[in-house]
Formats: C-alpha cells, structure tokens, sequence
C-alpha cells in the first residue's frame, strides 16, 4: 500500500511567527510588563458595552448585511464629510470589515496579480507583504530616513514601473508615530498623477495624533481619493481590539471589485457590534476627545524616562514610542529586546520586525495604551537600565 508523500509547498516559506506573538509570548513566561502589543490593557466606556448588549438584546445576533449595517455605514460617511470634506456613498462606496487588517488582505486579493509591483514605505506594518506575497505580487520597499522616518519622494518616484499596480501608506506610522503631512499627501498625489495605480491608506490610528497636527486623510485629497481604499479601526479607536471591526471606504468602482472578494472571505461583520457601533458614533466627543486622552499617556511615559539612558524618537500620533538604546548596548534589536523581557521584565517589539532585511536600527517599540500604574511601573525599569 503506498504511503502518502504530503505535497505541501508553502507560498510563505520566509514567514515565521509573528514579532508581536513571539514577545507575547516571552512576556507571559517571563512574567513581564506588556508594552510589546498594540493593545489597551484598560477596558473600554461601559456604555459601549451596554450599547452592544442592548442590541442583542434587541435581535442582532443574525447575518448582518454584506457590506454593513446601513445604520453604520451612513454614520461612518457623515463623520468622513464633516471631518474631511469627502463625501462617500453608503450603499456603495463603504463597507465594514472584521478590523482594518482583513481589509487591507481583501483589497490586495482584489487587485493583485502575480508580477504586480507593490510600493511599501519601510519599516512597515507586518500584514502588507505577506498579503501580497501569497497574491503573487512583489513588495517594493522604500526606505523611511533613518533620523526621522520620513519619505525620501524623489526615491518613491524611481520605484514606480510599469509594473506598479499599488501603493501602501500608513499614517499615523506604525511603528514610528510618525504622521504624513499635507505636503506629503499632495506628492504622492501628484507622483500619481496619469497612472492607474491603486492605494491603500492605513489610517487606523487616524484619531490618535498630538501637538496639534491634524490628521490628513487620503480622503482629503479629491484626486488622490478617487485612487484610494482609506481603512480604518473602531478597535484601535475605541479600546475593543478584541471586537475586530473596521471599515473600508472607497470610489464605487473599486468597491465593487472589493465585495467580490469580501463576500466570499467573512461576508459580513458581527451585527451587535455594528449596532452599537452606529449608537455610539452618534456623539462626535468619543472620537474627537481621543487626542488629549492618548497625549497625556505619552507625555506620562516620555516625562517618566527623565534620566534614563534611552533618546526618544518622534512620536506625533499612534500609540507607540521609539526609543533608541544605542547609548546602552551593542547588541542587535532582537538581543536587546530578549534581554529587556529575560533581565528587566519588560517587553518590546524590535524595529527589526517591521523592516527590510532585518535591518537593525538600534531601536525598541514600546505601547503606551497602558493605565497609569503600568507606565510608571515600566519607565521605573527603564530608568535603571
């Protein structure tokens, strides 16, 4: 009888766990201070949570519509108008999703072939490139400067080919909290310029910004707009990662294609989570206070590294902080965050995990969407090393 030979060829065979599973998981052996993940660890407002059982209480609990609950969606495209000026159709132009994440897997399923070319701004999020890695695509990378994570333009535009098919933005930056400005907006507009290339703007972070900048959506750029998918999260927005629901908006023409693949991927999106999503949407404050909020959380873990031997790098949106360790160590990100959470229990994520090659800057990502009690335990540790 013959004995079966398993055909499996993998089309990640480069992918490993995930950075972020990996410190996870090292933090829980090790018993340390968490700021590795891009999670909360405090609970969301209690009136959500009662907005969402009242709605299964209510009979929510079946399919939602394909694309969103209408409620939803026609809330979601009042806030983009009045925030943005870009006004989207609910019917067509906006659907909700399990989390940005899924969206942004979709739009790539969508729309790549194998060959195409896909420009990314590196150190990147991890989902871009096996997303378009396992579509056939090929990840173009375009190095942030190293001081300051911003774009080199003039780069941008000599990896642009005919073989370019998208263009992946994320503002605010993760992992940098860095932000993209008016002006960087108005160059990839115009590097775009007669070409059919698609965009995805990851603007998850979109209400979490500082110092007074605002937030400059690809929505607010009406040439730029009619190119681009703009995705966004309520679980990065409202404290509830664990609900996994985002939304995508978009021209109706590349919607379209769009639905043709989210329908057969999750097909729709939990309905309680919706309903109450639309209720609470309903009072602006919930979003527009988030800004001062998330500010004085970095401004506390910032003022609590007084003294200590790190050199903090920008951070103007996001809930992230870079810290440069180069004045500590020798040691590669990787080693040096390893012997953060093994020594010192406190975890990180190494810049490394986002970048190309592996390229080491000598810089750890800490998560400040902690209680106070945790940040100041953790700048305590980071105080002595």
């Amino acid at each position: 009888m013959p004995t079966f030979r398993s055909a499996i060829v993998s089309k990640l065979p480069l992918v490993k766990t995930t950075i972020f599973t990996t410190m996870g998981q090292l933090a829980q052996k090790h018993q340390a201070i968490n700021l590795s993940q891009g999670f909360p660890n405090f609970e969301p407002d209690p009136e959500l949570i009662a907005l969402v059982t009242e709605a299964m209480n209510q009979g929510f609990n079946q399919y939602a519509p394909m694309a969103g609950l209408w409620s939803l969606r026609e809330i979601i495209a009042e806030k983009i108008e009045a925030l943005h000026g870009q006004s989207y159709d609910p019917e067509t132009e906006i659907t909700v999703t399990v989390g940005a994440t899924q969206a942004i897997f979709t739009i790539i399923t969508a729309f790549i072939s194998p060959m195409d070319e896909v420009i990314l701004f590196k150190p990147a999020y991890d989902c871009y490139e096996p997303a378009i890695r396992l579509n056939g695509g090929i990840p173009v990378g375009v190095q942030l400067k190293k001081d300051d994570f911003t774009v080199d333009w003039d780069e941008f535009r000599a990896k642009i080919t005919p073989k370019t098919k998208m263009v992946v933005i994320n503002t605010p930056h993760n992992p940098s909290g860095t932000i993209l400005s008016k002006a960087d907006m108005i160059q990839l507009q115009d590097s775009l310029k007669d070409t059919g290339i698609i965009v995805i703007s990851d603007e998850v972070y979109e209400h979490i910004i500082f110092d007074g900048h605002e937030h400059q959506s690809a929505s607010r750029f009406h040439d730029l707009a009619q190119r681009t998918f703009v995705c966004s999260s309520f679980g990065k927005t409202f404290h509830i990662t664990g609900w996994k629901l985002g939304y995508c908006v978009a021209p109706a023409e590349l919607m379209k294609e769009f639905r043709k693949t989210h329908q057969f991927n999750v097909f729709s999106v939990d309905h309680a989570a919706q309903k109450a999503m639309a209720d609470y949407l309903k009072t602006p404050q919930h979003y527009l206070d988030l800004p001062k909020f998330y500010e004085q959380k970095r401004n506390l873990f910032v003022a609590g590294l007084n003294g200590s031997r790190f050199t903090i790098k920008p951070c103007s949106g996001s809930y992230f902080q870079l810290l440069d360790y180069s004045a500590i160590s020798e040691e590669n990100d990787m080693e040096f965050a390893e012997r953060l959470v093994v020594e010192h229990k406190i975890a990180s994520i190494p810049l490394s995990g986002f970048n190309t090659e592996d390229k080491t800057q000598k810089l750890v990502r800490f998560c400040f969407a902690k209680t106070t009690e945790t940040l100041e335990k953790a700048t305590a540790v980071l105080r002595t090393i």
